[in-house]
């Protein structure tokens, strides 16, 4: 297909994406302005890994605030939030900033279309269930629409995890959607396809190494858990310092964006944390 076609394509999507689906700006003025000059700063930048951390970057500082999705009434809805982040949110911003960028798309618009494609699976909101809780339901999906890569078990420092994860309907009360039964049935219906999940993983006591031979500025890095019933409890993105790799993330204990002080490998040991998973874009 052509690039004609394949840009006419693109255009019709997201003028369908702008005519369908509703959208909650935190503030709709000071965000798309900031949407399309964070686009446009980026623009020149040919590799992926590189726009990444240069969008990530711009948002050092940023207040960390959960919950920012949810809403009082129910209703699932895009929503945008420049000024107030959490590890999730944070993550898929500078995804779909960078996806933007990379299809040379420099416009707030575009920007929306990409996010609803990360967020949600099929790129289509069709309620809570909709969106892509679990880490790992996001990676499969997303990489099965061609979004992103794992590049996980590239590493010859990986190995592999089963876990059965179905931490949100284990945990009901935690999440207030969930108490809809119609929801609760759809999360069960998704956990489902996570029984026994295999999952590529590099362990926390590994990652030092990995560090050397493998991770890259911009990379996309999911931390893992042993929770129980839960694959990935934190998400973000490395830069390195001094040669090392550290964590630039939206931070619950420091309230903010911020680059972690910790290295990643003692970030992950001082937490607890199982160890990492590894995304890239593929533009």
């Amino acid at each position: 297909m052509s690039r004609f076609f394949i840009g006419i394509a693109f255009l019709l999507a997201s003028i369908s994406l702008r005519a369908q689906t509703p959208v909650k700006f935190h503030d709709e003025t000071s965000d798309t302005v900031r949407l399309n000059a964070i686009l446009q700063q980026v623009a020149s930048l040919d590799d992926p890994n590189s726009r990444v951390e240069a969008i990530a970057r711009q948002f050092i500082s940023t207040p960390y605030v959960a919950s920012t999705l949810e809403s009082a009434d129910g209703v699932e809805i895009l929503t945008v939030n420049l000024d107030e982040m959490d590890c999730t949110t944070f993550v898929e911003t500078v995804m779909a900033l960078a996806i933007s960028a990379g299809e040379q798309r420099m416009s707030w618009r575009d920007f929306l279309y990409n996010l609803q494609r990360v967020r949600y699976r099929s790129g289509t909101v069709d309620g809570y269930t909709s969106r892509l809780h679990y880490v790992s339901d996001w990676i499969v999906d997303n990489v099965h629409r061609g979004n992103f890569v794992e590049v996980t078990n590239l590493s010859d420092l990986s190995t592999y995890e089963v876990k059965t994860i179905d931490f949100m309907t284990q945990n009901r009360e935690l999440y207030p959607a969930l108490a809809d039964s119609l929801s609760y049935a759809r999360m069960r219906d998704v956990e489902t396809g996570y029984r026994s999940h295999r999952f590529p993983i590099i362990k926390s006591s590994r990652v030092a190494k990995a560090a050397k031979t493998f991770l890259k500025p911009g990379d996309i890095v999911a931390l893992t858990t042993s929770k129980r019933g839960l694959d990935v409890s934190h998400l973000g993105i490395v830069v390195f310092v001094d040669q090392q790799p550290h964590l630039l993330h939206a931070s619950s204990s420091k309230k903010q964006v911020l680059i972690d002080p910790l290295p990643l490998d003692r970030y992950l040991q001082r937490n607890r944390l199982a160890g990492i998973r590894v995304i890239r874009l593929a533009q």
